[in-house]
């Protein structure tokens, strides 16, 4: 059994993020689902961002920070979207981290000093997401994956951000099953 962090998206910890841990746990895995905005939820990403402006800056990183100090070193960080800065950070500098699988968006290692050797790495995204696969997520992913010796890059057919969230309109859930099934065989490792 993994012990998991799942860190949300900037539209908040939603029914979608909620389901997506329980198929995690479902796979006998402990999944902490922190929420940044304490119950509140975005109708877009502008809100949310809005959201997160006005508690500040360096807040969400003071936040994440003070979550997982609460927990164990052995953990799998996990980030959906904007989630995924706080887990891909984590993963680099926290230690004892055993694993990170990143949805939807990624971060060159070199943004965080360099990956840990023998650290597993996930990271899925589809292809034509405006900000996964158009904005340079993709290019970091691929590039970070190379580089390491447990690394593995899922590339989605699709044009959607935030696709992994049952809740959101633009949920592709034959993707998503898929998400989970490949991030269940990282955990099984682990």
């Amino acid at each position: 059994m993994a012990e998991i962090v799942l860190f949300h998206h900037v539209q908040g910890l939603t029914d979608g993020v909620h389901r997506l841990a329980d198929e995690l746990r479902d796979g006998g895995h402990q999944v902490h689902t922190p929420d940044f905005f304490d119950g509140r939820t975005f109708e877009s990403l502008d809100d949310g961002f809005a959201a997160m402006r006005a508690r500040g800056e360096g807040a969400y990183d003071e936040w994440a920070d003070a979550v997982v100090a609460a927990l164990p070193p052995a953990v799998v960080y996990a980030g959906i979207s904007l989630g995924v800065m706080s887990a891909q950070r984590l993963a680099q500098t926290r230690p004892g981290a055993t694993g990170a699988v990143l949805l939807e968006a990624c971060l060159p290692a070199s943004a965080f000093g360099g990956w840990p050797a023998g650290l597993p790495l996930q990271v899925h995204g589809m292809e034509g997401d405006p900000f996964f696969g158009l904005e340079g997520d993709l290019d970091a992913g691929r590039e970070l994956v190379s580089s390491i010796d447990d690394g593995e890059l899922f590339v989605y057919p699709g044009d959607v951000h935030l696709f992994t969230d049952s809740s959101l309109p633009g949920h592709d859930p034959a993707a998503t099953r898929l998400v989970v099934d490949r991030a269940l065989g990282l955990l099984a490792r682990v």
